[in-house]
């Protein structure tokens, strides 16, 4: 059995809770520190856990209990913090997008590469049983040869919910990189590496009204695409439609469905970790739902850095820096697109990662060094 990873955290946000979640109940993964821009956020993430220390960042980053760099930050921060805790030679996993741009992020990945560090990303939800079960399904052959598939995500903004949504209206921001990401990777790994795309976007108006926490009734500024659709064209031949939308209130439709030249498959909200698979083959009378056949069952936030940490070195992770990157260029081209009025080709290209036997989390072996 191997020593639990020392995981120092940077960023104490919204999303730290679900993360400090995961961190707290499997022992493989040890929080060692806490560093956010309020002191008092990681004051109070360390004080709730025994030997949790709040620290600054160059703090953490010097901190040779920490194996890793659990990077929350905002996505602007995203590449400064990576190369930072790269130079310092520590392994990163961070929150997705992996940067704002894909020249930042491949700049991480020429620095981890040079460091001899490895890079993990969310989103993880691509681990939990409702995707790799659709992955298994798919590579089965239960709808025979993939042609086409959908993706669309319909809210009308975070706005509604989020105390301090700014961010969500930046540059990094929108609906295609905050929740893009989910939806991309899980197309990457059924579908495979994407080679061309053709986008649009529009933005319904120039500003957003907080409504909720003390900023209640604060107009703040949209400065990106708030409504974005595309077209994926997958290696394989598969033909992707992509809606991603921040001005539109609701949808029936699937949030991913795949079409083969069997039959059709409903995979389940890539922003979570399990749903149901229904699949609709030539012959049927009605939509089949089959049972999790594969994935971390329970999966929640943070999975994917235990993913990561136990993957063998040499190995590129299942969340790796390799896919993230992938998917930042496949979004960014999306936007380019929309700009030029063109295709744009897509230079990076990723194997689909490695597929998760249905796996529960108390099974998993002992933690390797990262």
């Amino acid at each position: 059995m191997g020593e639990p990873l020392g995981v120092g955290m940077i960023g104490a946000g919204a999303i730290s809770a679900q993360y400090l979640k995961t961190l707290d109940s499997l022992s493989g993964l040890r929080l060692v520190a806490v560093a956010d821009l309020d002191r008092a956020r990681a004051e109070q993430a360390a004080d709730d856990r025994q030997g949790v220390r709040a620290v600054t960042v160059p703090e953490l980053l010097a901190d040779d209990a920490v194996d890793v760099v659990l990077n929350l930050t905002l996505p602007a921060a995203h590449a400064n913090v990576a190369l930072a805790a790269i130079e310092a030679g520590k392994a990163v996993y961070g929150e997705k997008p992996l940067a704002t741009t894909t020249v930042d992020g491949q700049r991480i990945l020429d620095a981890a590469g040079m460091a001899g560090v490895r890079i993990g990303c969310a989103p993880d939800t691509v681990l939990g049983t409702g995707l790799q079960t659709a992955r298994q399904a798919l590579d089965a052959g239960h709808v025979g040869r993939p042609i086409s598939a959908t993706a669309t995500m319909v809210t009308p903004g975070h706005e509604l919910w989020h105390p301090n949504p700014d961010f969500y209206y930046r540059r990094g921001g929108g609906p295609l990189f905050d929740m893009g990401p989910y939806y991309v990777t899980a197309l990457v790994s059924l579908l495979g590496t994407v080679t061309s795309v053709l986008g649009v976007g529009t933005r319904m108006r120039g500003d957003r009204h907080i409504f909720s926490g003390p900023r209640r009734g604060e107009v703040i500024p949209v400065d990106v695409d708030t409504h974005v659709s595309g077209i994926l064209h997958h290696r394989g031949g598969a033909v992707t439609t992509m809606v991603m939308s921040f001005d539109a209130v609701r949808t029936r439709a699937p949030h991913i469905e795949v079409h083969g030249e069997l039959g059709s498959m409903v995979v389940p909200d890539p922003n979570r970790f399990d749903g149901p698979v229904e699949i609709f083959t030539l012959g049927d009378d009605d939509w089949t739902t089959h049972e999790p056949s594969a994935g971390y069952i329970d999966g929640q936030r943070g999975i994917g850095l235990l993913d990561f940490a136990e993957t063998p070195t040499g190995v590129e992770p299942r969340t790796g820096g390799r896919l993230a990157l992938h998917v930042l260029e496949v979004m960014e081209g999306l936007l380019a697109s929309a700009t030029a009025g063109r295709v744009v080709q897509i230079a990076t290209s990723v194997e689909r990662p490695a597929p998760v036997p249905l796996t529960r989390l108390d099974s998993r072996p002992g933690l390797r060094a990262v």
